[in-house]
């Protein structure tokens, strides 16, 4: 944690400068600079520089006219055999208030590939040390279609039109939650296929998990 900071409002240039300096007194976060009065020798271990993609404004605009591109991303433990032995699912506060149990999900930037999509969203979400196994071909093992109108495909988000792409992941570090996750769980696979974990999901997600496990020939 940086201590002794405040943040101030920044031009472009403001934070193009600061960026190409990486200084001991500026840490960027755009559109604002983020402004620390430390020690001289005290430095930041990990100073993010990572622009946002839309303005919140644009974003729902955006999200009114046309579907989004995203992946979606099964965590799960394989035995000596290779084969599925456990899931993990996030647990996830909505903005209704309820806590959900989830896979990993979100979407792809502008320039951004299949791959480094789904290792920056199963970093962030599950932490830098949870070291994904990205696979060896880029097919989905099926395609999710997310709709505002609960109705349409079973697969539902209220904020969007979504056009998904799931793959199974394997994990070989340590998953810590991390973001806004309130909790990460290994679930065997009779226990992620049960009503009461099933119960426990939302926007389709115990469908995409099913599908997960049957395109591995281990659905119950």
């Amino acid at each position: 944690r940086l201590p002794d900071c405040h943040y101030q409002p920044a031009t472009y240039e403001q934070a193009t400068e600061a960026r190409a300096q990486r200084d001991d007194h500026v840490a960027v976060r755009w559109p604002r600079l983020l402004v620390c009065s430390r020690p001289r020798g005290w430095r930041v271990q990990d100073i993010s520089t990572t622009t946002t993609w839309l303005r919140e404004e644009d974003l729902s605009w955006v999200r009114e006219r046309v579907p989004l591109v995203c992946v979606d991303a099964v965590p799960v433990r394989l035995d000596h055999l290779g084969q599925v032995e456990k899931v993990g699912l996030l647990l996830r506060a909505l903005p209704d208030g309820t806590v959900s149990r989830a896979i990993v999900t979100g979407r792809i930037l502008r320039d951004e590939t299949v791959r480094e999509a789904l290792w920056r969203h199963l970093t962030k979400d599950l932490g830098p040390d949870c070291d994904p196994q990205l696979p060896a071909s880029i097919t989905p093992f099926t395609v999710v279609e997310y709709f505002p109108d609960p109705h349409r495909t079973g697969f539902h988000d209220p904020r969007q039109h979504t056009v998904s792409l799931a793959y199974v992941v394997p994990m070989n570090g340590d998953c810590e939650p991390a973001e806004d996750a309130l909790d990460f769980a290994w679930l065997t696979v009779e226990e992620v296929t049960s009503l009461g974990v099933v119960s426990e999901m939302s926007q389709g997600h115990d469908r995409v998990v099913r599908h997960a496990l049957a395109s591995c020939r281990r659905l119950p």
